[in-house]
């Protein structure tokens, strides 16, 4: 069943140099951000957006981590992990790494994570084909993306940051739904075009997954972290008073559509 969207506008883009938030796409001061400052806030929030996949995951895995970015994923994750990134950083194990086209063997793979990857691809179906491609028989892929809620569009329409664009075509394999040419290029909008109406989706794959979870979460947590990568201001607090701003985000994640700032999938290969 289709979950339709609320728009403020079906689309909306801004130049690098209108972002009101600092830092884009500087990863390294991300990464020296997240272990020199010990902020709480951000940390409550990564704890929460990662730890879940540990539920998914077994020690004996073999699990590949697709768009790395600062590579801050694998600190919540209870086994090993090899990161890969479109970028070179020294801290990546698999390094200019194309997630439209890994050059892994078939079947590498028992899991394949991504944490707001997709919103960056250009190509989602050259994607997805590709993560099918390298699992293995009935392996995962673990995902974790932006919510293009009302909430989410306008808090981009006020700070600037990326941009959204519902009216691309992801169906179609050569239509670029982004700037592939730009590393921080964004559409928000790709997940919810994909898990929105997931089985049209997944009919243009040949049926290639099956969800196995989905929900839709954060707001104020996300809100009030100070940023991952890209930086802005926040208010800090202890994990008592982080963990009573979490009960309210359940609470309004319950109206997805409206506040939820994430969401996230889990989908078995099938064929």
């Amino acid at each position: 069943m289709k979950n339709k969207q609320i728009y403020i506008k079906k689309k909306s883009y801004f130049a690098h140099s209108e972002n009101r938030m600092k830092q884009e796409g500087d990863i390294l001061s991300a990464r020296e951000y997240f272990f020199k400052m010990k902020n709480k806030n951000l940390f409550f929030l990564l704890k929460n957006r990662y730890s879940w996949m540990n539920n998914f995951l077994d020690k004996n895995d073999r699990v590949l981590e697709l768009g790395s970015g600062a590579s801050l994923l694998k600190e919540f994750i209870n086994i090993k992990i090899e990161t890969s990134d479109l970028s070179n950083q020294d801290f990546v194990n698999h390094k200019n790494l194309d997630a439209t086209n890994t050059k892994f063997d078939n079947e590498s793979f028992d899991k394949v994570i991504s944490s707001n990857l997709i919103h960056h691809i250009a190509y989602p179906i050259k994607h997805f084909n590709e993560v099918w491609r390298i699992l293995k028989p009935n392996g995962l892929y673990i995902i974790n993306d932006i919510n293009c809620s009302l909430m989410c569009q306008i808090i981009i329409n006020l700070m600037r940051h990326e941009g959204y664009d519902f009216s691309v075509n992801i169906y179609d394999p050569e239509e670029q739904c982004n700037n592939k040419n730009d590393l921080w290029s964004a559409n928000i909008a790709i997940p919810n075009l994909i898990f929105d109406d997931f089985r049209k989706f997944n009919s243009n794959l040949n049926n290639k997954f099956k969800i196995i979870h989905s929900s839709k979460s954060e707001f104020l947590i996300f809100l009030n972290s100070g940023g991952v990568i890209s930086k802005t201001i926040h208010i800090p607090l202890n994990d008592f008073l982080n963990n009573i701003v979490l009960k309210i985000d359940k609470f309004l994640s319950r109206f997805d559509k409206i506040f939820a700032l994430q969401m996230s999938a889990v989908l078995k290969k099938t064929l």
